[in-house]
């Protein structure tokens, strides 16, 4: 099938563009041919590419590729719509090209009316992914929500990446829309933990951590991700803290790391492209993983990936990281901004070498059962097939037939530049 995915961010730096990249990889392996529009140059391999260039990028809440963007609740209305015609343009020249069979938008925000006058245009079907911070995005801003309404009761089904996400999602724009939606949650791409020693012993040497026992957070620093309250606890911790990530909260940890006169605390920064082998050593590296977030994380995929790697997590008991974690069974709960809870759990991994075996192998048997990026796939495949049309059939025969609708998809192609 003939796929093309609607995105309003880079590619890498978050876990809805690691989502993404990960399908689009499994769906090309299986013969299908994918088209991505979105904001980002670098490409993947057999993904055709059609890049926005927005006059800016925004955040939902920060990105560490974009570190001095602005936040969308802090547009104004101006701003919004030169963002919106932008990929509206690139969007409808991606569909004249590439001819998809379906259309797969990514967040809630934005793409959504896009995809809805895409329909209008073309004729394709599209469904609706949410991961989440898209809603919690929307709780702050509800200018787009007239928009994302009509594109909710127009989407052929709406997916979201877990049950919490679901339940969110329902309570925000209706029960109604029950019927057409379906949970499908992220993955995990299993590969990528084969147990790098090279790249581990290069962690070790780089930061001189030796035989240490390693505590690990992966992720952006955001308030919401509750990294300060594992630096809260380092000083009771019996081993050495790596924080991995970038984001408008490191100046504040920084402090904290300062003020506390912590010396077992170790910030990396962010892991950039280039360096993604070194990126999932630092899980196989790891001891213990930390997952202290403050809010109800709609999933987890950081989550994911310690698990995909051995590595027992210690996770706060809210949101979609309920899908994922079974207290003492795959990994460790506690209550969210508790560093004595933190200290309590991580030290228990620590000193209990067959504690951390058994939970580590059952988390990363948890991931072949449920969370390899050939189920998710698969999932979606079987929305896809549902879909049969031909953008460039359907709009010979609306414009050979229907001379009203005719009309308007020449006026609108003629508004945005697009013959």
């Amino acid at each position: 099938m003939r796929i093309l995915f609607l995105y309003m961010f880079p590619l890498w730096g978050n876990g809805s563009g690691a989502f993404l990249r990960e399908l689009a990889a499994v769906l090309v392996k299986r013969g299908h041919s994918i088209a991505i529009v979105s904001p980002d140059k670098r490409k993947l391999l057999g993904v055709t590419h059609y890049v926005v260039n927005p006059p800016q990028i925004g955040v939902f809440v920060g990105h560490p590729e974009l570190p001095n963007a602005k936040k969308f609740e802090d547009m104004n209305g101006q701003e919004i719509g030169e963002i919106y015609t932008s990929y509206l343009k690139t969007s409808v020249s991606a569909m004249a090209d590439f001819n998809p069979e379906i259309v797969h938008v990514f967040h809630t925000a934005f793409l959504p009316g896009i995809a809805r006058i895409l329909k209008v245009l073309f004729g394709v079907k599209f469904i609706i992914t949410t991961h989440g911070s898209d809603l919690n995005y929307l709780v702050r801003d509800r200018r787009l929500m007239g928009l994302i309404n009509d594109a909710n009761h127009v989407a052929r089904f709406i997916t979201a990446n877990s049950e919490f996400t679901k339940k969110w999602y329902l309570k925000m724009f209706g029960q109604n829309l029950k019927r057409k939606s379906t949970v499908i949650m992220g993955g995990v791409n299993i590969d990528n933990y084969q147990r790098d020693q090279n790249a581990i012993d290069e962690i070790n040497k780089k930061y001189n951590l030796g035989n240490k026992k390693v505590v690990l957070f992966t992720g952006r620093l955001t308030k919401s991700k509750g990294a300060i309250y594992l630096v809260k606890a380092a000083a009771k911790i019996n081993g050495t803290v790596i924080i991995a990530g970038d984001g408008p909260e490191r100046e504040n940890i920084e402090k904290e790391i300062k003020k506390l006169k912590l010396d077992n605390v170790i910030m990396t920064g962010y892991m950039k492209t280039l360096n993604s082998d070194l990126y999932h050593a630092f899980y196989e590296r790891a001891n213990v993983f930390v997952c202290p977030s403050i809010w109800s994380e709609p999933l987890g995929l950081t989550i994911l990936e310690a698990m995909a790697a051995h590595t027992p997590v210690v996770a706060t008991n809210k949101g979609g990281i309920l899908s994922i974690i079974k207290d003492n069974t795959n990994g460790l709960l506690i209550r969210s901004r508790s560093s004595k809870e933190i200290v309590s759990a991580v030290n228990k991994l620590l000193e209990d070498d067959d504690l951390r075996k058994r939970l580590g192998d059952q988390a990363y048997k948890t991931v072949l059962d449920k969370f390899t990026w050939e189920k998710i796939a698969s999932q979606f495949e079987g929305i896809y097939k549902q879909f049969r049309y031909s953008t460039l059939e359907y709009i010979a025969r609306v414009r050979g037939t229907n001379p009203n609708l005719s009309r308007s998809i020449n006026a609108i192609s003629k508004l945005i530049g697009v013959r």
